[in-house]
């Protein structure tokens, strides 16, 4: 199956592995409240959920090697826009054992859990792939939706901090550096506008 749209954002702090506290996903659990927004914004509509994206979560805080999880949301069930009850279903992950880098483990319908990082992910991917960052180019052109259309593209986001990474066409949305979730949501709509994209 083609998946028209990717994300993957890196949590340089969050979670890996263990007991989430959804009682402090901003702190204890590594700003894992800047990942689950991400999520919702990339996945949910406002009465039920898109089907052609697939979100992908990198965790760097341990304890252990990095790992993966990947939302598929033609696949998802029991997805609801409540911060708290998406959270459980990460939580739900992490308490497991982090799989070999490079294996999938589906813990759920639609989501999946593996070890690796960005670059393992960005591996995966076979589409134009782009890196957003306030200070770069401009994503989108100056002009009113021209039926701009792509079979499938790729999204690289950070989380509160600088993402080290130099892969992908770096574009911007701005000058100001937006949250991930906002990002993701100005993305969707000019993608669905079909608002011409400068990735060449």
């Amino acid at each position: 199956m083609i998946f028209l749209r990717r994300f993957v954002i890196v949590g340089t702090r969050a979670m890996a592995k263990g007991k989430l506290p959804l009682n402090d996903l901003a702190g204890g659990a590594g700003r894992m409240d800047v990942l689950i927004r991400a999520l919702m914004s990339s996945i949910l509509t406002s009465h039920g959920i898109r089907k052609d994206v697939e979100f992908t979560m990198v965790l760097l805080g341990g304890p252990g090697p990095a790992r993966r999880i990947k939302f598929v949301s033609n696949e998802l069930r029991g997805i609801h826009a409540e911060e708290r009850a998406v959270a459980g279903k990460v939580a739900a992950v992490i308490k497991e054992p982090i799989p070999p880098r490079g294996h999938w483990i589906e813990r759920s319908p639609g989501i999946y859990d593996g070890g690796g990082d960005l670059d393992m992910t960005l591996d995966d991917w076979d589409c134009p792939t782009v890196r957003l960052e306030a200070d770069s180019p401009n994503l989108y052109s100056g002009t009113l939706p021209s039926n701009f259309s792509i079979d499938e593209i790729g999204f690289i986001l950070g989380d509160d901090k600088t993402l080290e990474c130099d892969r992908g066409i770096p574009r911007s949305l701005g000058s100001n550096w937006l949250q991930g979730h906002t990002c993701i949501a100005i993305v969707h709509f000019l993608l669905d506008e079909g608002v011409n994209l400068v990735i060449e």
